[in-house]
């Protein structure tokens, strides 16, 4: 996979003035482009998008300080208008391209990612593969945004507005694997970017077929496999910690990658406080 993402930061480069079809590119290397999409940013600490533009710009800037005509310029990095490439060349650098062609910067340079697998051997990934049929979650959904570290108080909010007694209806209703009550994050952005808007589904898993109260939202699950990882801590962080270790540690050292799906966490004991828990991470794979 280290490899892999190698390659694609190669291509990059290669396409810095023209689309890269990232789909073709994830099957030339042997992979999807979800699963490259989510590596790239898990390990990157950004998007890809956010890498692209970064670097466009930060080549563009060369351009800038020419005598070019900026729509010349623009046109040739994928922009339709000196306004489009205006914002874009502020987001990264902070001042208009004419600022800097008056006065030369101030410009921040984005330099080219290398990825390289560091195996350390000090956190054991308690994990194991089972194989799961159809099956559906249900219970109470919402819009949130996606916040990496910490609790998210849009997700606390959500879970705190439901009544006590519907907590205890949902734990009656659960009928399969992942056990208990879950939290579930679906319809994530591609690139895991922070700020991103996802489904949060506060329920339970029920086996195909079982009726659901019309009071609840579902979301279908398709058979397949899934990797499951146990953790024990502090709460929210040994959770947030062993999703980071997945990317750099598990995936890379497994034949194994992700698939489109939700993921979700099993609360498998927790204290009174919920300051720590007892949880299993389950995430959607298939083999590489």
């Amino acid at each position: 996979m280290i490899a892999e993402l190698n390659r694609l930061v190669a291509l990059v480069e290669d396409h810095l003035t023209d689309d890269l079809d990232l789909t073709r590119v994830a099957s030339g290397l042997g992979t999807t482009e979800y699963h490259l999409r989510r590596m790239f940013s898990s390990l990157a600490g950004m998007p890809l998008s956010e890498y692209v533009r970064r670097r466009r710009m930060t080549v563009a800037a060369a351009d800038v300080l020419g005598r070019e005509d900026l729509l010349g310029i623009a046109v040739r990095y994928g922009y339709g208008s000196t306004e489009a490439f205006g914002r874009a060349f502020r987001s990264v650098h902070g001042v208009s391209p004419g600022d800097v062609r008056r006065d030369g910067g101030p410009l921040r340079t984005q330099p080219q990612i290398r990825f390289r697998l560091t195996v350390e051997g000090n956190i054991t990934m308690d994990a194991r593969i089972t194989d799961r049929p159809d099956f559906r979650l249900i219970g109470h959904a919402a819009r949130v945004p996606l916040i990496h570290q910490g609790v998210n108080p849009h997700i606390q909010a959500h879970i705190a507005s439901l009544p006590a007694e519907e907590h205890t209806r949902l734990k009656e209703l659960s009928a399969t694997e992942p056990p208990g009550l879950l939290q579930v994050s679906a319809d994530v952005d591609p690139d895991y970017a922070e700020g991103t808007q996802l489904t949060y589904l506060h329920g339970v898993a029920v086996t195909d077929g079982t009726h659901v109260p019309d009071d609840l939202d579902v979301i279908e699950v398709p058979a397949g496999a899934w990797a499951v990882f146990r953790t024990e801590g502090d709460y929210p962080g040994a959770l947030q910690t062993a999703w980071a270790v997945t990317a750099t540690e598990w995936f890379p050292s497994n034949p194994w990658r992700l698939r489109p799906g939700p993921s979700i966490v099993s609360i498998l004991d927790r204290s009174d406080d919920f300051s720590t828990a007892t949880c299993e991470l389950w995430l959607p794979v298939e083999r590489a």
